[in-house]
């Protein structure tokens, strides 16, 4: 026993030292450059919120000999401090908005306002992140550290390592020869934190960017599809919308790179749209172009597809199952496009947000507000993989006889016979029970059902229908005896219902062969009705039917 304590004496003495250490709030320095002791003395800088303060205020006063009080060089720094606090200022109002929720008026640092799961709830911090900026192909950051030298209190300043990075930045974002140039009254600020050049700029910038839009949109408007020829003509154009994005946003993102280098709250909004802007350019360039190889390759019209012969099943599976593979083609796409978006802009990291503290609420927000969306996305794809519909097949849905033209994301494009388009969304469609006469076999019977009178009969009116049939030979099937017939399939007070299957080879032809068939069936009972003498329909008032 006396062992075991010993010991965990010896181990509980050598670990004190390092928790101690490991939970002091500021991290120790030999010396501050510049000292300390030649700062004024109402400088205030024992807090994250008050270091910062005070540095935009001599930033905007161009008092560079007390702001650079506020930085900590490293060790062997050649530039002059009140050169690097200019410099730092440029580049904080250039390239960052400053969120004032992380920056806490008290010497700890600590933020006791964070959530609980949050990383830094409830402890002192001795290093704040003030923004991430872009240089060259990596990311620098610009940091605020709590140092303490030897006989001093400790003191927020900006941290040595952000300081090393600041020459580089202001080189590439700093004022440019433009902007020297310009007189003095239009650097002046004008409002919202931008300078009356800026005002002036941004509409120019984005009338030239309509400017070259329109003109790169004609130069691959029809014209110039013809003279490409037809089969490169369609890729042309199905590249046209793509083409515009790409020259607007580069012709921004070249201005706004070596011509115009504007403000922190333009640059904000600016960088995240020039990234979405490329990004949607190369996405609808790579599905347009699909696209159009896809209509060479497969047709898609409903015409084609709704005829039926030899390949005809084949084709309109080969057509849905490629629109259901664009389907999800483009979805991946999103999510990649959105992906880099997210990847690549740093709005959020600018902001302060954790993208992975607000991921579970964002999650939630997107899915209630798009649950339709999604649940027509899925289940279009559905009616691809269980074939229950194809393009170009012949359906009766909710009392119409239509073929399908198109499965979209979140609606099927129905044709009905008489030319109107029914458009339902893809869920009701799954949901809803609907005839499909193409599935299988085109082959089906149709019928006709006639009230007659209750003493007609029923031979002559077989005879009657065999004429009939015999009359539009050619427009039936081949089918065996036992797919026709005449049948009493009902019967009531006021006569007796009769049933004629009416054999079609195809669904596209089927219903109106039946209604010929029907009329034919009308006139020539009636016709031996008058001649022989005898009742063919029932006696009945309207009144008396209703």
């Amino acid at each position: 026993m006396r062992l075991l304590a010993a010991a965990f004496a010896l181990v509980t003495a050598l670990l004190l030292p390092l928790a101690a250490s490991a939970q002091d709030p500021y991290f120790e320095v030999d010396r501050i450059i510049p000292p300390l002791s030649d700062a004024p003395t109402d400088l205030m800088r024992d807090t994250p919120q008050a270091t910062v303060e005070a540095f935009l205020d001599f930033g905007r006063e161009d008092d560079w000999q007390s702001a650079a009080h506020l930085l900590a060089l490293p060790d062997g720094m050649e530039h002059d401090p009140e050169t690097l606090a200019y410099q730092l200022y440029a580049v904080l109002n250039r390239k960052t908005m400053i969120d004032w929720s992380r920056l806490m008026d008290r010497p700890d640092g600590m933020d006791a306002m964070a959530s609980s799961d949050s990383a830094v709830a409830g402890e002192p911090r001795r290093s704040i992140l003030l923004a991430l900026i872009d240089l060259d192909d990596h990311p620098v950051s610009i940091r605020l550290n709590r140092l303490k030298a030897p006989d001093a209190d400790p003191v927020w300043l900006f941290a040595p390592q952000s300081i090393a990075n600041v020459p580089a930045l202001f080189q590439r974002y700093g004022p440019n020869r433009f902007e020297r140039a310009l007189p003095d009254p239009l650097r002046d600020v004008a409002f919202w934190g931008l300078r009356w050049w800026e005002t002036v700029a941004l509409p120019l910038l984005i009338f030239a960017a309509f400017a070259v839009g329109r003109i790169v949109y004609r130069l691959l408007s029809v014209d110039q599809a013809k003279i490409a020829g037809m089969r490169m003509g369609k890729i042309i154009r199905a590249a046209r919308a793509p083409a515009v994005i790409a020259a607007v946003t580069t012709l921004i993102g070249l201005a706004a790179r070596h011509v115009f280098v504007f403000s922190g709250v333009i640059d904000l909004v600016l960088t995240p749209l020039l990234t979405t802007g490329y990004v949607i350019a190369v996405l609808w360039l790579l599905v347009s172009v699909v696209d159009a190889l896809l209509d060479r390759l497969v047709s898609f019209e409903g015409a084609d597809l709704t005829e039926v012969g030899e390949g005809s099943d084949a084709r309109r599976q080969m057509a849905t199952n490629i629109a259901a593979a664009r389907r999800l083609v483009i979805v991946v796409v999103a999510l990649v496009g959105f992906g880099i978006v997210l990847s690549q802009a740093n709005v959020l990291r600018t902001m302060g947000f954790s993208l992975l503290a607000s991921a579970g609420a964002i999650t939630i927000i997107l899915a209630y507000a798009a649950r339709n969306v999604l649940s027509n996305i899925m289940s279009s794809l559905q009616i691809a993989m269980n074939k229950s519909a194809r393009i170009g097949d012949k359906v009766l849905y909710d009392g119409h006889i239509c073929s399908v033209e198109r499965i979209n994301f979140t609606y099927v494009q129905l044709r009905v016979w008489t030319g109107e388009r029914l458009v339902v969304p893809v869920n009701d469609f799954v949901d809803t029970v609907f005839e499909n006469w193409t599935m299988q076999d085109p082959y089906l019977i149709r019928t006709v059902r006639l009230k007659f009178a209750h003493d007609v009969d029923v031979d002559l009116l077989r005879e009657i229908y065999e004429e009939a049939l015999a009359e539009v030979e050619d427009k039936l099937s081949n089918a065996q005896e036992d797919d026709r017939g005449v049948v009493v399939s009902d019967q009531d007070v006021f006569g007796k219902e009769v049933l004629f299957e009416v054999p079609c080879d195809e669904p596209n032809t089927a219903w109106m062969t039946a209604c010929e068939v029907r009329e034919r069936i009308i006139t020539k009972a009636i016709k031996r009705g008058k001649d022989e003498g005898w009742q063919v329909f029932p006696n009945v008032s309207p009144a008396e039917a209703v």
